[in-house]
């Protein structure tokens, strides 16, 4: 059902990704991936381990459809292209046959300038009338004759130009692409010639038959210009093609053959965004003529005038440039500019790792913010560098300070403040305002040698966490090594370490981390839960089974592992094994709210939306601040069917959940792609359109990954183009409502 948002695979944020979307609002995603990953605290947001190379997602192309609200998907059911080659050709119009034979008494013409004679004569009861009636009967004559004169004229000159445009396909036969060409432009400088004279001469006509002599040259200039472009284009003078194509459009901008044409030949100068620009205007102007069928859901007349193989191909040449300017902004960001995800899926991930309540309870006991505040004011400031031992005390005992204030912000879940107090801390230690000093590797180890082994360990732990929280993933990969160094047997931080190898597409060594840790360690929870996402990434999904099953076995109450075997049952389309695993979850968690969020998506997945939005909706009561419920009811929303007598479903209250979710999480990248479309389906004119876009720029600050970049980048590329197109088309606005 290419009308619905279709199952519904977990991606790695828990988040329902659709492989069509109902209806397709603007530019559906060009390409809606249906992610194998199923991770939960996945880190293109929630996690530090990368959702998988694009190879090992399944992607499916979605073509433009734009902003109707009834089932434009029906257009691609309809797959065939047109062969321009193959279509009839256009026979040229000539001015239509009218009776010339008008005169001062000739009642036979049919020349509207007859029409004031016979209201004089009904008025004349008197002979002075009867003079006056003459009088004008003589003027009206006159003016026939000119009339007559006029037309004459303009069928002499249409019969000429006939002539010519037969003598120039009779050379485009033969396959003498420029002398047919000439032969076009000798026609036109004729109408260029003739037209002064014959708006003189037609200016004694009425108003109608002068319009229709003018729209009738149009038409011949027209197809007679459009004939040379394409000898033009025969000829291998793509250049001068191009120029009568422009002037083609700017009379008749819907000209499909023009633009067409122009397609072709901006391709293969591989001018790739222009080229997409008439794409979206040739798919604009079908979607056009046809919106009364699409507003009720019936299939257009006729076929798509672009195959869908001809997008992707644009897409492909387009998307690299793009991505790499996306990427370059955000490189120039100093890394510590960088935002962090979002409270709920910082805590996620926090839970993810099997220390987690270790460290939690470390902090609730260790003291409050206020306490270590109040402690590392008291501390001297400023002590001579030269006073090495001094120095190098006092920086430790306020990086060991700033390390545990730090954690007890991460306790609270201040995790801006968290951060800022490890990086100050790590910056102590690492002698950061001494590194161009000549004693700089002297005062380094002096302080890490005042710190105890424990902390600093702890210290390059919680920085690794952080720079991997940023993705910086050379900088976190250094820290957890190091960190490894000093604490060889700690499986913890072979799977932290591994996490940022999935990151950075480096399966294999995350694998082998994996191994070391469950070497050291059968029983590692984390490891199991880890290895599982890494495997069901590579598409193993009987190992990923296996992990998950084993981590369940050892640790029953292990919420994460059920519902993430819960996933995979749901990927494997097990619905019923899937609800089994939710049930045996929610007695363990009964008012989690990911209990709910899967819920709603096994409901959804077996097209109940109503029950499915009611999960989401107890999703969002039992924590506010998890962005997947926003996302996944919005979704659920589109798929309702309407009610009412209405033909659409809810889309303004879908746009609320989903910038909600944007609110609760900045990085939540589905929401971006979800909410451009449809806020480009309802924008009233081009404006609001351009609005688009800046929400795609806003979705790009907070892009990690390759996959995402791709994601949002093809949907700003394909918003500008269908701006771009329906300027070129003199449209006000993209709704076809």
């Amino acid at each position: 059902d290419g009308s619905r948002f279709s199952l519904v695979l977990r991606s790695g944020t828990g988040r329902i990704v659709p492989r069509h979307c109902y209806p397709p609002l603007s530019v559906t995603l060009l390409e809606s991936k249906c992610r194998w990953d199923f991770r939960r605290i996945a880190f293109k947001r929630e996690s530090p381990e990368k959702m998988g190379s694009s190879s090992n997602h399944q992607t499916t192309y979605i073509v433009i459809g734009l902003a109707a609200f009834a089932t434009a998907a029906a257009l691609w059911y309809i797959s065939s292209k047109n062969d321009d080659g193959s279509a009839a050709k256009k026979k040229s119009k000539s001015l239509p046959t009218k009776d010339a034979g008008g005169g001062a008494g000739g009642g036979s013409s049919v020349d509207s300038g007859i029409t004031p004679t016979k209201s004089n004569v009904r008025a004349a009861p008197t002979t002075a009338s009867s003079s006056s009636a003459s009088t004008t009967t003589t003027t009206t004559a006159a003016t026939s004759s000119k009339t007559s004169d006029a037309t004459d004229d303009d069928k002499a000159l249409h019969r000429r130009i006939e002539e010519i445009d037969r003598a120039g396909k009779a050379l485009f036969k033969e396959k003498k692409f420029m002398e047919a060409a000439e032969t076009f432009t000798e026609a036109l400088d004729l109408i260029e010639q003739k037209r002064p004279s014959t708006a003189i001469k037609s200016s004694a006509a009425s108003d109608g038959e002068s319009t229709k002599s003018s729209s009738s040259l149009t038409r011949q200039i027209i197809t007679l210009t459009n004939n040379r472009s394409a000898m033009y284009e025969k000829a291998s003078f793509p250049d001068l093609a191009l120029s009568d194509c422009d002037a083609v459009l700017d009379l008749d901008p819907g000209h499909s053959k023009a633009r067409t044409r122009r397609l072709r030949i901006l391709e293969s100068q591989n001018r790739h965004t222009e080229a997409l620009v008439e794409v979206c205007a040739l798919q604009l102007k079908f979607m056009n003529d046809n919106r009364d069928k699409l507003r009720l859901g019936l299939p257009p007349t006729g076929h798509p005038p672009v195959a869908q193989s001809k997008i992707e191909e644009l897409m492909a040449q387009i998307q690299p440039e793009e991505m790499n300017r996306a990427q370059e902004a955000l490189d120039m960001k100093d890394s510590g500019d960088r935002a962090l995800p979002s409270t709920y899926t910082v805590t996620q991930l926090l839970k993810s790792f099997s220390g987690y309540n270790k460290w939690m309870g470390e902090a609730a006991r260790g003291g409050t913010v206020g306490k270590f505040t109040s402690q590392i004011e008291d501390l001297l400031d400023h002590v001579p560098r030269k006073n090495l031992v001094a120095y190098a005390d006092n920086s430790a005992t306020k990086a060991t300070l700033l390390l545990h204030r730090g954690k007890r912000h991460a306790f609270e879940k201040d995790f801006v403040k968290a951060v800022a107090d490890f990086d100050e801390a790590f910056a102590l230690a690492e002698d950061k305002d001494g590194k161009d000093e000549t004693d700089h590797d002297e005062v380094k180890a002096e302080i890490v040698k005042a710190m105890e082994n424990e902390d600093y360990a702890r210290l390059l732990e919680w920085t690794g966490m952080c720079k991997h929280l940023r993705y910086e993933l050379k900088g976190a990969l250094d820290c957890y090594e190091r960190c490894s160094e000093m604490e060889p047997d700690n499986t913890e931080l072979l799977v932290k370490r591994a996490g940022v190898k999935m990151d950075g597409n480096q399966h294999d060594e995350a694998e082998a981390l994996f191994v070391d840790a469950l070497t050291l360690n059968p029983t590692a929870s984390d490891a199991l839960l880890h290895r599982a996402n890494l495997r069901m990434l590579q598409q193993r999904v009987p190992e990923s089974e296996s992990d998950l099953e084993t981590c369940i076995r050892l640790y029953p109450n292990n919420l994460l592992a059920r519902l993430r075997l819960a996933t995979v049952f749901m990927a494997k389309e097990d619905l019923d094994g899937a609800r089994r695993m939710l049930d045996k979850a929610a007695e363990y968690e009964p008012d989690s709210s990911e209990v709910h969020c899967y819920r709603g998506e096994l409901h959804f997945a077996k097209g109940e939306f109503a029950d499915a939005k009611g999960e989401f909706d107890k999703a969002m009561v039992c924590d506010p601040l998890n962005p997947t419920p926003y996302v996944n009811a919005a979704l659920a929303v589109m798929n309702t069917p309407p009610t009412g007598g209405s033909m659409v479903p809810d889309v303004a209250g879908a746009v609320k959940l989903l910038e909600k979710a944007i609110e609760v999480d900045p990085m939540m990248h589905a929401a971006y792609v979800q909410l451009g479309q449809m806020k480009l389906s309802m924008a009233t004119d081009l404006k609001k359109a351009k609005e688009v876009v800046e929400l795609y720029d806003r979705g790009l600050e907070y892009c990690r990954t390759p996959e995402e970049l791709k994601d949002i980048c093809s949907m700003r590329i394909l918003t500008l183009a269908q701006i771009d197109a329906a300027h070129a088309l003199h449209m006000e606005t993209l709704n076809m409502q």
